[in-house]
């Protein structure tokens, strides 16, 4: 029986424009409703066999206000960002204009003095490839939308540019399947109505 990892995106801890790189802000009040609002939908998840999240405070309180208790994973943190830490990419382009450039086209980079893309994706990766598998089981993982970028890249054998092109939305779900080194990403939609309706 496969592994089943879900993720879930950490609620918002500021406005998109305003997010910064390795934010450990607490949850604003607008994350608070959203979490409210949603938590019909993502509390049956904490009957996973195991849950965990980022160590983020976001990511923290998400997965306690969704009732996981989740576990704090070192290898579930964002990007190390170097000295852009704090900054929004406006800023960071503001002050470091052909570092950021560079950034952006070379996944191997690391102007910042940081971690590169590669080495965030392969940490993001290493973690999902060692979760217990032996006999199938669910796991949830509360993460920061950067972390599930990541592992989607990761789990799709995708370019690392790749993950520039995905979008993931405050307290939204991703689920894949599999066991190590062959995941598969399992997209769940509105089930069908049937031909009476």
């Amino acid at each position: 029986m496969p592994l089943r990892v879900t993720f879930v995106a950490a609620a918002r801890s500021s406005p998109l424009l305003a997010e910064r790189f390795q934010d450990d802000r607490p949850l604003d009040q607008a994350g608070w409703d959203e979490v409210l609002r949603v938590a019909g939908e993502l509390r049956p998840l904490a009957a996973a066999d195991l849950r965990y999240c980022s160590p983020t405070p976001r990511s923290r309180a998400t997965g306690d206000a969704l009732g996981y208790a989740p576990l704090v994973q070192l290898a579930l943190r964002d990007c190390d960002m170097g000295r852009w830490r704090g900054l929004t990419l406006g800023e960071a382009m503001a002050r470091e204009p052909e570092s950021v450039d560079a950034w952006l086209a070379d996944p191997r980079s690391t102007p910042h003095g940081g971690e590169s893309l590669m080495v965030f994706i392969s940490r993001v990766g290493g973690w999902l490839d060692t979760r217990p598998a032996d006999d199938g089981g669910r796991i949830v993982a509360v993460a920061e939308p950067s972390v599930i970028r990541a592992a989607l890249v990761y789990v799709l054998k995708a370019p690392p540019a790749t993950y520039w092109n995905i979008d993931v939305r405050p307290l939204s779900a991703a689920t894949v399947t599999g066991r190590a080194g062959r995941w598969n990403l399992r997209v769940d939609g509105a089930p069908a109505q049937s031909a009476r309706s």
